[in-house]
């Protein structure tokens, strides 16, 4: 293999797929190749997430994060309605167990107020005509155009779009290295005048290689979902409890899939290894030590309330008491009704070594030569079209500055 792209992207998830997309409905007649390591596209997060579109009322009015995942929201609810892919258009309740959760339930109105986005104060009797099961007290707040879809559906349409756009993808391709303008890969070598690195679980490990992402790391957490089996009926929409807004977990919730499936979840147990999925699956041994130590020094510094969180969510692997964090939402469900775990995903959650914090905002850093999307951070997924549209503006501003020793770098 010796081919040369006008742009090379690492990462068939759901950011690069849509990275890809923007390239090539802006420039038709550039070549773009994407690097898949797998045998298929959306194996790792983007394919193992909830599937829930969210609506942007969680974020800070000032973060991109919140104006991408309202106009993500928008932009994905029409692609799959223009495209025919299976979407729930169920809505979201988040509700309240107590008077300090109902001022929680204030500061999210606020939020999304301020965020143009529509909510709805609901008391628990019109709670009720959404969904009969929901339990919250006093009042909930009700997000009508919260949505599910199928997350590897949808990755799957934007891909096949691309490659009858003339995207070359290329499977079982992985980064392996970089000299000058030539990516080194498992299968030869390859010629980009821009690389673009979307890995995910990786980008922080790639972008090294491009003097970036000095100050951060990957911290990989453990999401899984428990599978309610007795049927369909029991929740009829997403149901949300008041989070933690000083961290970037949204706590165990019901989560209705678009066949109509209720799951409750997820975790967010700090995995050991990038893809620590099951047992000693994809182990490597330097991965361990490293994310050990980060981890360890998480624990000793207790940052973010880390041990809590850490305590907190080994707990979960206790199926009862998993089950127990749902019961406070919900009148009718029968516990001894869940099945099967569903299949784990890993968050990629970027560190900051220096000051020992979760970034919670996308970062990106890169040049005339290569943009790094270091932190695609949860709703990525739902941000994923406005987001790739601004990642190719930020490379368009970058190659056209005159000083070729310019660098972007910046927390957005």
């Amino acid at each position: 293999m010796d081919k040369a792209y006008d742009y090379l992207i690492a990462g068939g998830g759901i950011i690069g797929l849509t990275i890809a997309r923007e390239l090539k409905l802006r420039y038709p007649h550039l070549q773009i190749g994407i690097l898949e390591k797998e045998s298929g596209i959306a194996y790792h997060s983007s394919g193992r997430n909830s599937g829930v579109l969210h609506a942007g009322f969680y974020y800070t009015e000032d973060s991109l994060k919140a104006r991408f995942t309202r106009e993500g929201n928008q932009k994905m609810t029409a692609y799959c309605l223009h495209k025919g892919l299976k979407i729930n258009q169920c809505g979201k309740l988040v509700v309240a167990t107590s008077e300090e959760e109902v001022r929680g339930l204030e500061e999210l109105k606020r939020r999304g107020d301020r965020n143009g986005v529509e909510l709805q104060w609901m008391t628990e009797e019109q709670a009720s005509q959404i969904d009969p099961s929901v339990k919250t007290y006093k009042k909930a707040l009700y997000s009508p155009s919260t949505s599910t879809v199928d997350p590897v559906e949808v990755c799957n349409a934007i891909y096949q779009e691309i490659v009858s756009l003339g995207v070359e993808v290329l499977f079982e391709t992985a980064y392996k290295g970089k000299e000058n303008t030539t990516i080194l890969t498992n299968n030869g070598k390859l010629r980009c005048h821009y690389f673009i690195n979307a890995a995910g679980l990786y980008a922080d490990r790639i972008a090294k290689d491009f003097n970036y992402g000095d100050d951060y790391t990957i911290i990989p957490f453990k999401g899984i979902y428990l599978k309610y089996a007795k049927n369909k009926e029991d929740v009829e929409t997403n149901i949300y409890p008041v989070p933690n807004l000083a961290n970037p977990f949204l706590g165990v919730h019901f989560t209705k899939t678009v066949d109509g499936t209720i799951k409750i979840g997820p975790t967010a147990i700090p995995a050991l290894w990038r893809e620590n999925y099951r047992g000693l699956e994809n182990f490597k041994l330097k991965e361990f030590f490293s994310i050990l130590y980060y981890e360890a020094k998480l624990f000793i510094t207790n940052s973010f309330n880390f041990r809590r969180l850490a305590f907190e969510e080994i707990k979960k692997y206790y199926r009862p008491g998993f089950i127990n964090l749902s019961l406070n939402m919900v009148k009718n469900i029968d516990q001894r009704g869940f099945g099967q775990f569903a299949r784990p995903g890993i968050r990629a959650q970027l560190l900051n070594k220096k000051t020992l914090e979760l970034v919670s905002d996308f970062v990106l850093e890169g040049d005339e030569q290569s943009m790094h999307v270091l932190n695609a951070v949860s709703p990525g997924f739902t941000c994923s079209f406005p987001f790739a549209s601004y990642v190719v503006d930020e490379i368009e501003k970058k190659k056209q500055m005159p000083d070729s020793n310019h660098q972007l770098k910046m927390e957005v």
